[in-house]
């Protein structure tokens, strides 16, 4: 077969991560990625997931797009076997009587049938090779739809963790506010009484105010937060409003992680899978590009039965046939043939910098995901502590302030920082749940899902 062998791509790839997470067991088994959603435990979460693996319009695409590259793969290898037309005629036909030729005036019929036979011996393998590239695209269309499902699974979850923070957000900004119309409260009985200004007063009140203008904010990005996820799953807005629990948390994701080894992403992500599939297609196509410097030989033949009427068409006097070898061979192409192979050798090494560049990709983003999720703890524990430690600083100035110990601005302060405190651990328990998909995703996810089904 003309055209190079294709080998496999030898890509160096670290021994170990270099970010260290705690709770990564160094597992390398594809199942302890099945089902990852479901460590979250939130029933509207795994529903989520399941409605748009059913309904999602993108991966509706990739699965159509699969079907073509199915089919184009068996046009392909059809080019391997003979074809063969069958033709019939029935004609009946008048001669002019005004040309002076014998005949003239009569009514003459033809009958014909038979059919054609046609095969391009394939002597060099460029219909191999063909085969060979449409064969691989195939797969690399698999991989694609593979890679679509586990990126939809991940956006799925990430966009339902920032909805569910976004809802912590705003109940944590309703208790600020409540806890600052309870200091207004008290601020308006000390002016009353005499104690202090109407400075407090005014205090309190541009406090609270500023506290409420952030939850039309919050809506907002609820709103778009939810209609995301509408898109996502491929229904309208309030059909998710009402299949998700009111009330939620933001879900807590397993801690242990299995993170295998860099090596493992060559196997376990699909779009790794893709772009080395598609250096085997570029890599074949030079084999179907070089098949023109060659003659092409093929065996054709024609038999038909041929009469001047519908009853003697089936004797074996209205035989006809013809067969033989033909060949056809482009002898002077200007060039354009060698620089046709030149253009596919230059895309097979642009292909094969893709797949490095995939690879390389993949490690950055395991790497990235697994520091997001350390530090991302290690923050979570110093808000734990500041939270902790502004409550009970804003409930000891609440009492001093009551006392008449304290001017009423140590309140404010304290109330900003507590509400700050606590908003900053929500947001940033959402990033870590975040982080978690954004991981999976990057370890390639579940991707031992059978989705090569072909369509009839």
């Amino acid at each position: 077969m003309i055209g190079p062998d294709y080998e496999d791509p030898s890509i160096p790839t670290p021994d170990q991560w270099n970010a260290k997470l705690v709770g990564s067991d160094g597992s390398s088994e594809r199942d302890a990625l099945k089902a990852w959603w479901e460590g979250y435990n939130d029933p509207s979460l795994t529903r989520l997931v399941e409605l748009a693996e059913k309904s999602n319009k993108d991966l509706a695409i990739a699965g159509e797009r699969l079907v073509q590259a199915q089919a184009s793969r068996k046009i392909s290898r059809s080019l391997l076997f003979p074809s063969v037309d069958g033709s019939g005629s029935a004609t009946r036909s008048l001669a002019s009587e005004n040309t002076g030729l014998p005949g003239g005036g009569e009514t003459s019929e033809s009958w014909l049938t038979g059919f054609d036979v046609g095969w391009e011996l394939d002597l060099w393998g460029s219909n191999r090779r063909r085969l060979q590239a449409a064969a691989a695209s195939e797969e690399v269309a698999a991989e694609v739809l593979r890679d679509t499902l586990v990126s939809l699974r991940a956006e799925v979850a990430i966009t339902y963790i920032e909805l569910r923070t976004i809802d912590e957000r705003m109940s944590i900004t309703r208790r600020n506010l409540a806890t600052q119309e309870e200091s207004l409260e008290l601020a308006d009985k000390r002016f009353s009484a005499g104690v202090v200004p109407e400075l407090d007063v005014q205090q309190a009140k541009a406090n609270r105010a500023n506290t409420a203008a952030a939850l039309p904010r919050f809506r907002q990005q609820r709103a778009a937060a939810l209609n995301r996820l509408a898109v996502l799953v491929g229904a309208y807005p309030q059909e998710i409003e009402s299949s998700i629990s009111a009330n939620g948390k933001i879900p807590s994701p397993a801690n242990k992680v299995a993170t295998g080894l860099p090596a493992d992403l060559l196997r376990m992500r699909p779009d790794v899978r893709a772009a080395e599939r598609r250096l085997a297609a570029a890599n074949a196509e030079i084999g179907v590009a070089k098949g023109d410097l060659y003659p092409r030989f093929s065996l054709g033949g024609t038999f038909a039965l041929q009469a001047m009427d519908s009853d003697s068409l089936f004797d074996s006097a209205s035989r006809s046939y013809g067969f033989g070898p033909s060949f056809r061979w482009n002898l002077f192409s200007a060039g354009r043939v060698r620089n046709q192979v030149r253009v596919e050798k230059s895309q097979t090494r642009e292909a094969l910098l893709a797949y490095e560049h995939t690879v390389l990709q993949a490690v950055a983003e395991v790497e990235n995901a697994m520091v997001e999720i350390r530090e991302e703890r290690a923050r979570i524990d110093q808000l734990n502590a500041a939270v902790a430690a502004a409550r009970k600083s804003r409930e000891l100035i609440a009492a001093n302030y009551g006392d008449g110990l304290l001017p009423f601005q140590n309140v404010l302060d304290a109330e900003r920082v507590q509400l700050q405190s606590e908003d900053s651990l929500v947001e940033s328990q959402g990033r870590l749940a975040a982080a978690y998909a954004r991981l999976y995703k990057a370890l390639g996810g579940s991707t031992s899902d059978d989705l090569t089904k072909e369509e009839e």
